[in-house]
Parts: C-alpha cells; sequence; structure tokens
C-alpha cells in the first residue's frame, strides 16, 4: 500500500466524522479563524472552524452566512462553554444547519450538548484529561480533541505526547479523537494517526496562510519567532483560577499582570462574583488578541502561538500548505512501511 492511500486509510474514520477530505480540524483562533481562513481550510479539503470567541449571536450569525459565501463545504463552530449567550449561540448554529459544534473552556453547562444534538449537529468537546474524556464520553458528545500544552491560546498542564499516550489506548476505540498542541510537520501528523488518532487539530500552522486576515506585523512575528518564544501566562492570584495562555513574548506579560492585580481587587471588596471575575480575564484576552491580530500591535498585543510557530517559515497559500502536510506524513507512512 502507498504512503498516500495508509493515510487516507488511517483518516478515514475522522474524515468520515467531519465529512471533508482530510480529518485535519482548524485550530479556533480568535479573529484569525474567521470566514476567509475556515473557507479556505474548508475549501483545501481540511475542516475549517469558526472562532466564536466573545461574538454576540449576531455577529456569528453574519459569520456563519458569510462564510457558507465562501465555500459549500462543511465547517464548524467553536464556542465557549463560559459564553454568557451559549444556548443562544447554540440556536444560530441550528439556524445555519451548522453540521458541528465544537465546546471548548470547559465542562459544557447541563443541556448544552443536548441542545446541540437536537439540532442534528455533532459535538466535538476538548478533554485535557483522561477522566474528563471518559465523562464527555457518557455525556453523549460524538469526538474529542486532546490538546497537549504545546499549543498556542489557552493550554492545559500536560503535553501533546503524554496526553496522547494516555488517552488514546483508552478511548479510540470508543469515538474518533483529534490530537491538537505543537504539530507543525506531516511526520507527527502519521505518528499520532498510527497511535489510533482519527485526526489531527492544527492552528499555529495555518496563520501566515494567505488567506487568513491577521495583520503583516502578526505573519512577521511568527515567521521570525522558534519555538522557545512561544511562553505561558503566569498566574498571580491563587485565589484566581486563570487558564494559562501561549503567546510570543512581548510587553503585553506585564499588562496582564496588571489586569489579574485588578480583578482580584474587585473580588477582594465584593464588587464582582467569582464567574464575572474570569469572564473579564477572557474580556481582556479577546481585546489583547484583536490589538496583535487586527490592528498589528504585536508588542502590546496578545500574539497567541504554539510552539510549533518555529515551523512557521512564510506566508503561503492555505492549499500549499495543506498538501505539504499530507506529502509529508504520506512519505513518513512509506518509509515506516518499506
Amino acid at each position: 500500500m502507498s504512503g498516500k492511500a495508509r493515510l487516507t486509510e488511517l483518516m478515514a474514520r475522522g474524515a468520515a466524522l467531519l465529512g471533508s477530505e482530510y480529518a485535519i480540524l482548524g485550530g479556533a483562533m480568535s479573529w484569525v479563524s474567521e470566514r476567509n481562513l475556515v473557507a479556505a481550510m474548508s475549501n483545501a479539503g481540511c475542516f475549517g472552524v469558526i472562532a466564536c470567541g466573545a461574538m454576540t449571536p449576531a455577529l456569528l450569525d453574519a459569520e456563519i452566512a458569510g462564510t457558507k459565501a465562501l465555500t459549500s463545504k462543511p465547517f464548524g463552530v467553536n464556542l465557549i462553554t463560559m459564553h454568557p449567550d451559549l444556548f443562544e449561540l447554540i440556536e444560530v448554529c441550528a439556524k445555519h444547519g451548522v453540521g458541528h459544534v465544537v465546546l471548548a473552556g470547559g465542562l459544557p453547562p447541563g443541556g448544552a450538548i443536548e441542545k446541540i444534538k437536537a439540532s442534528g449537529a455533532k459535538v466535538i468537546c476538548f478533554a485535557p484529561a483522561l477522566a474528563l474524556a471518559k465523562k464527555l464520553i457518557r455525556s453523549g458528545i460524538d469526538a474529542l480533541v486532546i490538546e497537549g500544552m504545546e499549543a498556542g491560546g489557552h493550554i492545559g498542564p500536560v503535553t501533546t505526547s503524554v496526553l496522547a499516550q494516555e488517552i488514546l489506548p483508552v478511548v479510540a476505540a470508543d469515538l474518533p479523537v483529534f490530537v491538537a498542541g505543537g504539530i507543525g510537520r506531516g511526520e507527527a501528523i502519521a505518528g499520532y494517526l498510527e497511535m489510533g488518532a482519527a485526526g489531527v487539530q492544527l492552528g499555529t500552522r495555518f496563520v501566515c496562510a494567505t488567506e487568513s486576515i491577521a495583520h503583516a506585523n502578526f505573519k512577521k512575528a511568527f515567521i521570525r519567532a522558534s519555538a522557545r518564544d512561544a511562553i505561558t501566562s503566569v498566574q498571580i492570584d491563587p485565589r484566581l483560577p486563570v487558564i494559562p495562555v501561549r503567546a510570543l513574548k512581548n510587553a503585553s506579560s506585564e499588562l496582564f499582570t496588571a489586569k489579574q492585580r485588578e480583578v482580584a481587587q474587585l473580588l477582594d471588596e465584593g464588587k464582582v462574583e467569582m464567574g464575572e471575575a474570569q469572564l473579564q480575564i477572557e474580556h481582556y484576552w479577546a481585546g489583547a488578541l484583536r490589538r496583535a491580530v487586527i490592528d498589528g500591535d504585536v508588542e502590546h498585543g496578545s500574539v497567541m502561538a504554539g510552539q510549533s510557530v518555529g515551523m512557521v517559515t512564510k506566508e503561503e497559500p492555505l492549499a500549499d500548505i495543506v498538501e505539504t502536510l499530507i506529502e509529508e506524513a504520506a512519505a513518513a507512512l512509506e518509509r515506516r512501511a518499506a
């Protein structure tokens, strides 16, 4: 069997779930994963995912409609579980017949999974630990993403390679599992597929696609960066549970420290509840990321990037990136079979 045929075989389960040619999910990156990049991903045979982030239902409505105008291929929507309008956002997805909803940011609230499935859509959730993966499977989800700490944006504490070894042998037979975090080349894709993954998710690798609307400064920062430049944010107050964020190091880390102090003081003074405090932190990240992605302020904005950023060396059409990844993966499988 050729490497390409073997790759098709290994990706078959994930591709069937997504309705795409390749079992490659686009990582949902706020401000970056919008209609242009998402449509380009789906058109290139992968599966684009809109990052809803802090969008209002009206904004998401327009973004889905805009994406549908650019592609006839399937794509999904990533929703944050702590979004105050989560159930309205689910309704917007249902109205448009979105076939896949990805829930991120913690355990979904009661009724969310059922509401999505009632619309006929598939539910994909993130599991940063085996116990959580089992819990989510019991709740009736259709697929899992296991994302290691090498990823960009919000991350958990465990590496991709350890999560894959811990979770894939236990749950891969039950439902499709996509591996994410630090994947920048096809050889890694082939490796995780051979370990039992149904597919992979990549974000950082696609930021510098020609179709990405990220500011030229943002793309230049990615192209110049090495893996060690993508560092995690620091939690300064143990009472405020802040999920670490991986981004390229710049002056914004000091701004985030100041924001944490400000929110912690509001908690001390009883001016906000914990839920509101966490939401303020999320809104901070949304704004900081927008400053970098859209406005090009890569010094004071948040340049969220995974450690695979060192493998991003130029701006190129998305289809070319995908072709390279597929060729690398197929060649790796062919070498292993020889």
